[in-house]
Parts: C-alpha cells; structure tokens; sequence
C-alpha cells in the first residue's frame, strides 16, 4: 500500500483571521471531506482525518506561512490535491506552496 505525506503552507487572510485554530482544524476537515481526497483515518472509537498542523495562531492575526502535513492513502499528484483541496476552501485561505514531503 502506497501512503504520501503532503505538506502544504497556506495564507489566513481577511476575516478568517478571527477564526481560532480549532475551527481551522474543522474547516480543513470539512474540505478534505468536500473534496474527496483519500486522507488517511485514525484508528480508535471516533476516526478523524490524519491532519497535522503547526503551532496555533494568536487569533486575530494575518499569516503568509502557516503549514499542513495531510497523510495521504494512497497516491494523488500534488496539482490534483491542491486543485481539489483549494475548490473547498474559502476566501482567506489559499494555498501557496505544496509538496510531498
């Protein structure tokens, strides 16, 4: 079985600086979700996506470099995921950089 770990940086811009960093967990999981990607779940009693991020924001600030590593099933090209992830995300959250680490 094939498995990637995909990093990605991202900005948090506009009025999304006013979301705390658990509810950016949850909009990167609803995403995730939205967009179909074959994202690894954990084992246990209630299974989540195998997501893990850096160091929480001060709520309320504006970020250019704030980095992801999602664990992929499987195989996808990194256009592929960021096209599809990107679709899912809102305005205030874009994807600059990405790569398999």
């Amino acid at each position: 079985m094939v498995r990637q770990r995909i990093e990605i940086t991202y900005t948090k811009k506009g009025v999304l600086r006013f979301i705390s960093h658990l509810d950016l967990i949850r909009l990167f999981q609803r995403a995730v979700r939205r967009a179909d990607l074959p994202v690894v779940l954990t084992q246990g009693y209630t299974p989540h996506y195998r997501i893990s991020f850096g160091k929480a924001l001060k709520l309320g600030l504006e970020s250019e470099n704030e980095s992801a590593i999602f664990y992929i099933d499987g195989w996808i090209s990194v256009n592929e995921f960021r096209e599809r992830l990107q679709s899912q995300l809102p305005e205030g959250i874009r994807i600059r950089e990405i790569k398999v680490v």
